[in-house]
C-alpha cells in the first residue's frame, strides 16, 4: 500500500506544526528579522526555559540528542579505555554517542515490562574499567532509577540519563533528567517534544559541567577570542530551532496529557486480548507515551493487516544494536555470552514490539478504529 493510502499515520509531525502554526511562524520570522542565526537570544532563552521546565539549574542547547550524549560523556572525562553500560534495545544513537566519545559500550538486557535497563544486571556488567551508566527512558517510560542511582553511588560511577524520548516524563513525581550527573534530550521531529529539524539539549545541576559542555559544543571556545581550551566540535543548536521549541514548550504538558489519554483509550480497547501485551506503567513512573507499544508473537502479520486498513504502524526497534553489522563485535555483559539466547528479553522485544499510531492530534475515534482492527485480527 502506498503512503497516500494511509488514513491513520503512526506519527504526524505536520499535524503538530499545524496545531501551533501561528506561533511557530511568528518565532521563525522573529529569528529571520533579527539577523542572528546562531548562539543568540533564542538559544539562551530556550536553555533557561527548558532548565526550569525540567527542574535543573543548567541546560546547553545542542544540534542533536546524539551530540547531547557525547557532550555529557566528554565533559565528564569519559573516553578511551573506559566502559559505559547501557542497553541494546534503544535507538542506535545511544551507542553511537558512547563510541564517539572514545569509550566502549557494554550492552545489557532490559526489563520486558518497561523496555528499559534491568538494574539487576548492572553488577554482572561492571568491570574495573566501567565509568558510567546510561539508562534509556524508552518510549517515554522512565527506567527504574532508584536502584540505578544507588548502584552508581556505591561504585562511584557517572549516571547520564538518555531522555531522548521522555521530555516531561516523571519518576516518583520528579521529571526525568533530574537524577544523574547529566541528561540528554532529543528534539527530533517525531519526538513527543519536537523541533522542525535536528536539535537536542543536555541538562545538569553542575555549573562547572555546564560551562565545559557549552565550550565543547563550539570547538572548545571559552572566551570571545575564540581560543580553544578543549578539543571540541561543532554541536550548536541553531536559533530557528530554539525559537520553534520556545513556542512549543508551553504546550508540552498538555500534549503529554493527551498522549496519556490516548494510551488509556488503547488500554481499554485492547483489554483482555489473548497473546497481546499492552503498554504498562509501573507505579514508579509516569510515561509520556512517545510511543504506544504492544507486543504480539504475530507482530509482522498484524502490521500488514492494519496497513491494509489504512493504519500505519512502526517497529521500534527491529534489530537490537548488538545484532547490527557495525556493532556485532562490541562487548556484552558477563551474563550475556554471544549465542542464540544473547540478551533474551531484548531479542524477544525485537521480534514482538509494534508501535501504534500516537500523537496528540490523533482523534479518539481513530484509536477506537485501530483497537477494533486489532481485536478483529486477534479473534480471527
Amino acid at each position: 500500500m502506498s503512503l497516500s493510502a494511509v488514513r491513520i499515520p503512526q506519527a504526524n509531525p505536520l499535524a503538530n506544526y499545524r496545531a501551533n502554526a501561528g506561533e511557530i511562524d511568528a518565532a521563525i520570522d522573529r529569528v529571520l528579522q533579527s539577523g542572528v542565526y546562531l548562539s543568540g537570544t533564542e538559544t539562551r532563552s530556550f536553555e533557561a526555559e527548558f532548565a526550569r521546565f525540567i527542574g535543573v539549574k543548567e541546560a546547553v542547547g545542542t544540534s542533536s540528542g546524539t551530540d547531547a550524549l557525547w557532550l555529557a560523556l566528554t565533559a565528564l572525562g569519559i573516553g578511551e579505555g573506559d566502559e559505559v553500560i547501557t542497553v541494546s534495545h534503544t535507538a542506535v544513537a545511544t551507542v553511537a554517542a558512547i563510541e564517539l566519545s572514545g569509550a566502549t559500550p557494554v550492552l545489557v538486557d532490559i526489563d520486558l515490562q518497561t523496555y528499559t535497563l534491568d538494574p539487576q544486571l548492572l553488577a554482572a556488567a561492571r568491570s574495573e574499567r566501567t565509568r558510567a551508566v546510561i539508562p534509556v527512558h524508552l518510549y517515554g517510560q522512565p527506567a527504574d532509577l532508584d536502584p540505578i542511582v544507588d548502584f552508581c553511588r556505591q561504585h562511584r560511577l557517572r549516571l547520564i540519563e538518555d531522555c531522548a524520548q521522555a521530555a516531561g516524563a516523571r519518576y516518583r513525581g520528579r521529571r526525568v533528567g533530574n537524577f544523574g550527573d547529566a541528561a540528554a534530550f532529543s528534539f527530533y521531529p517525531t519526538k513527543n517534544f519536537a523541533a522542525i529539524g535536528d536539535a537536542g539539549m543536555v541538562v545538569t545541576n553542575s555549573s562547572e559541567l555546564s560551562e565545559k559542555m557549552g565550550a565543547l559544543r563550539q570547538y572548545g571556545w571559552r572566551n570571545e577570542q575564540r581560543m580553544s581550551e578543549y578539543s571540541g566540535r561543532n554541536a550548536r543548536m541553531d536559533e530557528i530551532q530554539a525559537a520553534i521549541l520556545r513556542a512549543k514548550l508551553p504546550y508540552l504538558d498538555q500534549g503529554n496529557a493527551r498522549r496519556q489519554e490516548l494510551a488509556a483509550l488503547y488500554n481499554k480497547g485492547l483489554a483482555g486480548l489473548a497473546d497481546m501485551t499492552l503498554a504498562a506503567e509501573p507505579e514508579f513512573g509516569r510515561s509520556v507515551f512517545h510511543q504506544y507499544v504492544i507486543r504480539n508473537q504475530r507482530r509482522d502479520a498484524l502490521a500488514k493487516f492494519l496497513l491494509k486498513r489504512g493504519i500505519a504502524t512502526a517497529i521500534h526497534y527491529p534489530m537490537p544494536v548488538h545484532t547490527q553489522p557495525a556493532y556485532r563485535s562490541r562487548p556484552l555483559a558477563a551474563t550475556a555470552p554471544r549465542k542464540s539466547e544473547t540478551l533474551p528479553e531484548t531479542m524477544r522485544a525485537a521480534r514482538e514490539v509494534l508501535s501504534l499510531p500516537m500523537y496528540p492530534e490523533l482523534e479518539s475515534s481513530a484509536v477506537t478504529e485501530v483497537s477494533a482492527a486489532i481485536c478483529e485480527f486477534v479473534r480471527r
